[in-house]
């Protein structure tokens, strides 16, 4: 159990030093979230008067009530969570605990792996990293779509998810380790 908790424990710190780094420092999922309009103070006076409540909006061309959709015309999503910059340490608080909960069960789950899985460092760090894989795939579909992320945009996210898991199992492959030897490692 302690090998689970410590390298849960590190796994979390690892992907919270990436997160900082790959996107607070360099921005990566701003880029993909946060793109800039030319007249941003129109649109923000007029969401702020008409998008009142929290929910997701779509707004799809007009038609007619005999015509189809437009095939090729856009359309769009506006996301209103209630929530306001104040709010941001809310969002924060959540994304460490998701973090935190998501290395525990990582670790857990390699913890729980064949003797033949826990006696390599590569297998080890194989293993987690599939879990990674298996996350990263499983979100692509849930990101993508119409009012949703483009197909680039939406396996770009699943990447970095990828990447993170597997940076942080570097280092979860470093402690959990077979219990014989974890024992040795602790006694000397």
């Amino acid at each position: 159990m302690r090998r689970v908790l410590v390298g849960g424990l590190i796994g979390a710190v690892v992907m919270i030093a990436f997160v900082v780094v790959v996107d607070g420092l360099m921005g990566f999922k701003r880029g993909i979230n946060m793109h800039q309009l030319t007249n941003m103070t129109d649109v923000y006076t007029f969401l702020s008067q008409h998008v009142t409540q929290p929910g997701r909006y779509v707004c799809n061309p007009v038609v007619g009530p005999d015509q189809p959709f437009p095939g090729h015309a856009p359309v769009f999503a506006v996301e209103y969570s209630g929530l306001g910059h104040a709010d941001a340490r809310q969002e924060v608080i959540v994304g460490l605990v998701v973090l935190l909960l998501a290395s525990f069960a990582g670790a857990w789950v390699l913890a729980n792996a064949s003797s033949r899985v826990l006696a390599r460092y590569g297998s080890r760090f194989l293993f987690f990293a599939v879990v990674g894989v298996v996350l990263a795939l499983v979100s692509i579909p849930g990101r993508f779509g119409v009012s949703a992320y483009s197909l680039g945009d939406a396996v770009a996210l699943a990447a970095h998810d990828l990447v993170l898991w597997a940076v942080a199992g570097l280092a979860v492959a470093a402690v959990v380790k077979p219990a014989k030897e974890q024992a040795a490692t602790t006694a000397s």
